[in-house]
């Protein structure tokens, strides 16, 4: 048997329960990991409350989690990828929030052993969504890119990512994370009543490109400043689709690969920093959520199976 984070109903923390459950099996074109680190993501407390329960439907009972390291521990027939006591990281198949998870080998790449597991559990969903909306929208060299919740887990990724391409980037957080921002690169503005004219005054002409991580209502100031809906990307507003925006959901895997290779290098060459606020033994899996949800994040949250 194993443990693995298991809720049978949608709603708050209270419902996680760490449970004994028999591992899972590497069928055909799968891998075994024994989960080493898994990255906690907004998005995982979104889908305990059910708030994602139109787009992501669970059958329950379920668990969370698809950010992923750990040791391949069994290989399924026909792969030949990887192999039994490979480091690797990436998105899992089955929920990550456990002492084992399945993947397909072909949503993983090698872990370096100079990257650390509670950084390498933390690439695969915020990381692979920053590098594919930045590509999405086709952000150049010498270009302009406003990111609101700039200080958030996409936002550190695409500034980082943004800086690196020769992007100019301003970046909308709390007061709080404005030095934070600095020390990535980036141009910090607090988002709020009169984010335009902020805006403005550090960049007349407005902006090429916008990516909003936060859905607190910047839609409108970001089209004004972008000229228009065409570059303006948002990964939460899904009501301001008929605006002309673009909605970005990213899906676990696709993609990831070449994007986390991509990182990795950077990371490898210090030129992009994963700061990690915490790290959680599975049993405080509650604790985590608890610190993800408030929103006071100074970096990754993670939890460590073993």
């Amino acid at each position: 048997m194993s443990l693995a984070v298991r809720f049978s109903e949608y709603g708050s923390t209270d419902v996680l329960r760490v449970v004994d459950v028999p591992p899972p099996t590497a069928g055909p074109g799968q891998v075994r990991l024994a989960v080493r680190a898994a990255g906690v993501n907004p998005i995982d407390w979104k889908i305990l409350h059910g708030y994602m329960s139109q787009v992501m439907p669970l059958d329950l009972p379920g668990g969370l989690g698809s950010d992923v390291a750990g040791v391949v521990e069994q290989v399924g027939e026909g792969v030949t990828a990887f192999s039994v006591g490979d480091e690797v990281l990436g998105a899992s198949i089955t929920p990550s929030y456990a002492q084992f998870a399945l993947a397909d080998p072909a949503a993983l790449v090698a872990k370096p052993a100079s990257v650390p597991w509670e950084v390498a559990g933390t690439l695969a969903g915020t990381g692979i969504t920053a590098w594919e909306v930045l590509n999405k929208l086709k952000v150049a060299q010498g270009e302009t890119l406003l990111v609101h919740a700039a200080a958030g887990g996409v936002g550190t990724f695409a500034v980082q990512l943004a800086v690196d391409r020769g992007v100019r980037v301003i970046g909308t957080a709390s007061e709080g994370n404005h030095e934070q921002l600095r020390s990535l690169g980036a141009e910090p503005v607090t988002y709020g009543k009169g984010l335009v004219e902020r805006v403005r005054g550090i960049s007349p002409q407005g902006v090429d490109a916008v990516i909003d991580a936060s859905g607190r209502g910047e839609i409108p100031d970001s089209i004004e400043l972008a000229g228009g809906p065409a570059r303006v990307l948002s990964l939460a507003a899904f009501d301001a689709a008929g605006s002309g925006i673009q909605i970005h959901l990213t899906e676990p895997g696709a993609g990831g690969p070449q994007a986390l290779r991509d990182i990795l290098a950077l990371i490898e060459a210090g030129r992009l920093r994963v700061p990690i606020q915490r790290t959680y033994p599975l049993g405080e899996v509650t604790a985590a959520l608890e610190v993800s949800r408030s929103g006071h994040l100074g970096g990754k949250l993670v939890l460590l199976p073993v």
